[in-house]
C-alpha cells in the first residue's frame, strides 16, 4: 500500500503519540549525562512527559472520529479516554517504584524510557485504524515490557520471567500475525474499516473465520486469559515488583482497546461467529483463575491468578459485542488497573531494603501494627473480591448487566458464583492482617512520603470513586454510543 506524503492535517491527531516519542529520545539522550546522585530528574521529566500527554489529549478531546496518516491512525471518544487512563495508571507505577528501585539499585534512566515507549505502543493499539499500526503498537508495547521484567539483570528468577515472557509473547505475536494474514486474504485490505466493509461484503468466509481464532488467540494471550495464561504467574511473580505494578495494571487497558479496534471495527459484521468464542474464554479465565489462586501462599501469584480471573469478567462485556458491552469491558478495564495499582503498590510500600512483603504470612498482624495501612489493604482487597459499595462491585455489576442483556445467562451465573469463589482468597488476606499474631518484624510502611501519600490516595479512591461510579462510568457510556 503507497502511503501519500503526509500533511500536517495528516499529523495533528498524533500530537500527543509524537510528543510522547520525541520526549522519551530525548530522556534517554539526558539520562547519559546525569549520574545516579541526580537520577531524580530523570523521574521528574519522565512524569512531566506523560502529564503533557494528557494536557495534549484533553486539549483536542476527539468528539467524533478523526482519521489520519492514510487511515492508520484513528482519534476519536474512546481511545482519548482509555489514553487518559494509560497515563494515569503509567505515572502511578511510577511513583510507586521509585522508593522499590533505589533499594535495590535498579533506579536507572532505562526503567523510566522503557515505561514510556511502553505506554507509546499502547497509545497506538489503542488508536489503531489499521492492523499494521495494531501490530507495530502491540510490539512496541510488548518489547519494552521484556526489557523492563529482565531490568534485574543479576536476579536469576527475573532472568528466567524475562526468558519465559519473551518465548511465549513472541509466540502470541506469530500467532496474531497469522490471523492477520489471512484477514487480509480474506479481505483484500489492512485498513480495519475496509475489512468491515468486505466482510460484510463476503460470502465464503471460512478462511476469514481462521484468521480471526488465530487473532483470538493473540488477543487472549495479551490479555492473560485461560488457556492462555500460562506466562502470567511467573512473570509477575518473577519480574521486580515495581515492573510486575506496571505490567500488571496499564497494558490492560491497551489490550481492551486493541481487542475493540480488531474485533468491533474489523471484524465486527461477523459478531456472531467470534462472540460465543470470546464468551468460553471469559469462562474458563474465570473458573481457572479463581480456582487456581485459592492455593496460592504468595501473594504476587494469588493477584496474577486473580487477573486471569479478572480478564473473564472483562471478556464478559466484549462478548456482548455492542455499545453496552463495549462501555462496560472499558469500565471495567479502567477500574481493574487503578485497583491492580494499588494492590500491587501495598507490596512495594510495605517491602524495604532486604525484605519483599511478597507472601501472604508477611501481612500477619499488621492491623495490630500499622492500622491505617491494614485497613487501607482491605480496601483493595474488597474492591478486588466486589464488595459493595468499592468501585470494583460496580464494575463486576456492570459486565454482569452486560453478558444479560446479550443472552449470555450461563455465562454470568458462571461470573456470579466465580466471583463468590474468588472472595475467599481476598478475604483470607484480610484475615491474617487482622486476626492473625505478628510474626517478627513483618511487613511495615515504606518511609517514603510520596508512595505512602499515593497509597492512602488511591486506596481510598477505590471507595469514594465507588460512590461516584457513574461518573466514570458515563464517559464509558460517552465513548461508545448506542
Amino acid at each position: 500500500m503507497a502511503l501519500p506524503m503526509p500533511t500536517l492535517a495528516d499529523l495533528t491527531p498524533l500530537v500527543p503519540e509524537i510528543f510522547v516519542c520525541g520526549a522519551a529520545f530525548a530522556l534517554l539522550m539526558v539520562d547519559l549525562f546525569l549520574s545516579d546522585q541526580r537520577r531524580g530528574l530523570t523521574h521528574f521529566l519522565a512524569l512531566f512527559i506523560l502529564a503533557g500527554a494528557a494536557v495534549l489529549t484533553a486539549r483536542d478531546f476527539a468528539m467524533q472520529p478523526v482519521y489520519g496518516f492514510a487511515d492508520l491512525f484513528v482519534r476519536d471518544a474512546a481511545g482519548d479516554v482509555l489514553k487518559m487512563a494509560v497515563y494515569a495508571v503509567s505515572a502511578m507505577a511510577l511513583v510507586y517504584a521509585k522508593p522499590s528501585l533505589v533499594d535495590r539499585g535498579l533506579f536507572k534512566g532505562e526503567f523510566h524510557v522503557l515505561v514510556l515507549f511502553s505506554a507509546l505502543g499502547m497509545m497506538l493499539m489503542i488508536s489503531s485504524g489499521s492492523m499494521l499500526t495494531a501490530y507495530l503498537g502491540l510490539e512496541l508495547q510488548a518489547l519494552a515490557a521484556y526489557g523492563l521484567v529482565a531490568i534485574d539483570r543479576d536476579n536469576a528468577r527475573s532472568s528466567e520471567a524475562a526468558m519465559k515472557y519473551f518465548v511465549l509473547g513472541s509466540l502470541a505475536s506469530g500467532l496474531l500475525l497469522y490471523g492477520m494474514s489471512m484477514v487480509y486474504g480474506a479481505t483484500g485490505s489492512l485498513q480495519l474499516h475496509e475489512i468491515s466493509a468486505a466482510v460484510s461484503a463476503s460470502g465464503d468466509k471460512t478462511l476469514l473465520l481462521v484468521g480471526v481464532v488465530f487473532m483470538l488467540v493473540g488477543i487472549a494471550f495479551k490479555f492473560g486469559a485461560a488457556p492462555f495464561h500460562m506466562w502470567v504467574p511467573d512473570v509477575y511473580h518473577g519480574a521486580p515488583t515495581a515492573v510486575t505494578l506496571f505490567i500488571g495494571s496499564a497494558p490492560k487497558l491497551a489490550a481492551f482497546g486493541f481487542a475493540y479496534r480488531l474485533l468491533e471495527t474489523g471484524v465486527g459484521p461477523i459478531d456472531a461467529d467470534w462472540q460465543l468464542m470470546v464468551a468460553w474464554l471469559a469462562a474458563l479465565s474465570m473458573i481457572i483463575g479463581n480456582l487456581v489462586a485459592l492455593v496460592q501462599t504468595n501473594l504476587k501469584r494469588m493477584l496474577a491468578y486473580s487477573t486471569v480471573s479478572h480478564v473473564g469478567f472483562l471478556f464478559m462485556g466484549l462478548a456482548h459485542g455492542g455499545a453496552a458491552g463495549y462501555s462496560a469491558a472499558m469500565f471495567y478495564a479502567i477500574v481493574y488497573a487503578v485497583t491492580a495499582a494499588a494492590a500491587f503498590g501495598a507490596i512495594v510500600l510495605l517491602s524495604r531494603r532486604g525484605f519483599e512483603a511478597d507472601e501472604i504470612a508477611d501481612f500477619r498482624g499488621l492491623w495490630a501494627r500499622h492500622p491505617l495501612h491494614a485497613m487501607l489493604v482491605m480496601f483493595v482487597m474488597a474492591s478486588l473480591a466486589g464488595v459493595p459499595p468499592f468501585i470494583g462491585f460496580w464494575a463486576k455489576l456492570e459486565v454482569l448487566r452486560a453478558a444479560l442483556d446479550a443472552g449470555l445467562v450461563w455465562l454470568a451465573i458462571v461470573g456470579v458464583v466465580f466471583a463468590v469463589i474468588g472472595a475467599f482468597y481476598y478475604l483470607r488476606v484480610i484475615k491474617v492482617m487482622f486476626f492473625d499474631e505478628p510474626e517478627g518484624e513483618g511487613a511495615s510502611p515504606h518511609p517514603d512520603g510520596q508512595v505512602r501519600a499515593l497509597f492512602v490516595v488511591n486506596a481510598s479512591a477505590l471507595l469514594l470513586l465507588g460512590v461516584f461510579a457513574n461518573w466514570i462510568l458515563a464517559w464509558c457510556r460517552y465513548a461508545f454510543p448506542v
